[in-house]
């Protein structure tokens, strides 16, 4: 299927794990398909990526970008000269580094960079989390090759005869947390026999699922439950205080995703796209609390397209005061409500997401546009 040619291959995604996650997976299938290929990811050089694409082994050259915010501010003034700054630079990564490919995976540096490669007639292809896309890919959409995407209906955002449905890249070694149960409880700590409770507020944190869990944490120990509490870094130095609490442990970040998934019983998350789609993936019962912070509220909208199969719980946030008691321990008591929870999300993951993503890539590097 794929031939000895040595390619060369650029990937950007940033800014949130959401987008870093899926380029590193789609990084890692391409090696695993062409051991000597080079790669070379491009993020924003202030943003996460910068510390997790190295920590997986490749090297990132930083961009200086941000998004625009919505008020007058300082940074807004700024934008005009980051984005031509952003350009110049991703013009010359691109003339040194001289790609076959180049994939985008949403976030402000993807921009400057698909934008030049497209410019230069390289081969492209950006993947589309959500069912609502972001400003960049919305941008994108027009100039790129490919643009693979895990919702129905991104023909209203995207030219109809680029989009290839085929889910959302994820993290290797999440199909079988099945077997890692007892490994997991046993590398977190965690007591054999009582429940777990998985919190998850996305990689920077979710600042009303933390003031939650706060409130919360004798209610949660009435109930016989054991916490794994990912508060995010945003709010690490501020709730780490509780990691001392009996049966609560308290991360800014967690690197064991696996481990963590096979330890849970029952999950917390937010419903960005990547945290849904790797949920349905990891067969848990879920409960969603999704922010309402987003564009189109589409976290709400990827809840409740799980929610009216069955197969999760949405808690919204104006509503966690009066519902949340009486919605987790309905579902704590009920090991029958939880089986077919985890059941019915299952059924829904798109399992093989990654490898089409990379048939896609490879159809372009053998220029088969």
């Amino acid at each position: 299927m794929t031939n000895n040619k040595t390619y060369k291959i650029i990937l950007s995604g940033g800014g949130t794990g959401g987008h870093i996650y899926p380029a590193i997976a789609i990084a890692n299938e391409l090696k695993s398909r062409f051991p000597d290929a080079e790669f070379l990811f491009v993020g924003a050089q202030d943003r996460m990526e910068m510390e997790k694409v190295p920590q997986a082994g490749y090297k990132i050259k930083g961009l200086w970008i941000s998004g625009i915010q919505r008020k007058l501010t300082m940074k807004n003034l700024m934008f005009p000269f980051k984005l031509i700054s952003s350009l110049l630079k991703a013009r010359r990564i691109i003339n040194e580094f001289k790609p076959d490919v180049v994939i985008g995976t949403g976030g402000f540096a993807s921009g400057p960079l698909l934008n030049i490669a497209a410019s230069k007639k390289i081969p492209t292809l950006i993947q589309e989390q959500n069912s609502y896309p972001g400003i960049t890919n919305k941008l994108l959409g027009k100039k790129v090759n490919r643009i693979c995407v895990a919702y129905d209906g991104l023909e209203r955002f995207f030219p109809k005869d680029k989009i290839i449905k085929t889910g959302n890249p994820l993290r290797k070694g999440l199909l079988d947390i099945d077997t890692k149960t007892v490994e997991a409880k046993d590398f977190f700590n965690l007591k054999h026999g009582k429940h777990t409770l998985l919190v998850l507020g996305g990689s920077l944190g979710a600042r009303r699922i933390n003031q939650l869990i706060e409130s919360k944490l004798d209610f949660l120990s009435t109930q016989n439950v054991q916490v794994i509490w990912q508060c995010g870094k945003l709010y690490y130095q501020q709730y780490k205080i509780y990691g001392n609490t009996k049966n609560v442990q308290v991360y800014e970040f967690l690197n064991n995703m696996d481990f963590a998934y096979a330890a849970a019983d029952i999950v917390i998350s937010r419903a960005g796209a990547i945290s849904v789609s790797e949920l349905c993936m990891v067969g848990k019962p879920v409960i969603f609390i999704p922010s309402p912070n987003v564009a189109e509220d589409h976290q709400t909208k990827n809840a409740m397209a799980l929610v009216d199969k069955d197969a999760a719980i949405i808690i919204k946030e104006e509503d966690l005061d009066a519902d949340f008691e009486n919605k987790f321990s309905q579902l704590i008591v009920s090991s029958e409500k939880q089986k077919q929870l985890g059941k019915n999300i299952k059924e829904l993951a798109l399992v093989n997401a990654t490898n089409e993503i990379v048939d896609e890539v490879v159809k372009l590097l053998e220029g088969k546009k």
